[in-house]
């Protein structure tokens, strides 16, 4: 997935400005793409829009542990 000037990654209101261990997040039409905020040209990961919006569900609920 290349970058493109309209692709729009968000960090976490909960992650501080420090740097430290943090994730973005961008949506496209059909994908919602993840990178590593410390090399934002490193790999990135790619998951339906139904499966991150239920890992982050299971995240907001206590269930994490399991991932």
């Amino acid at each position: 997935m290349k970058d493109t000037p309209s692709l729009h990654w968000r960090k976490s209101s909960y992650s501080g400005h420090e740097g430290g261990n943090c994730v973005e997040v961008a949506r496209l039409a059909s994908l919602v793409g993840v990178r590593d905020s410390k090399d934002p040209d490193g790999p990135k990961l790619m998951f339906s829009p139904a499966a991150w919006d239920g890992f982050t569900a299971d995240i907001k609920s206590g269930a994490g542990g399991r991932y």
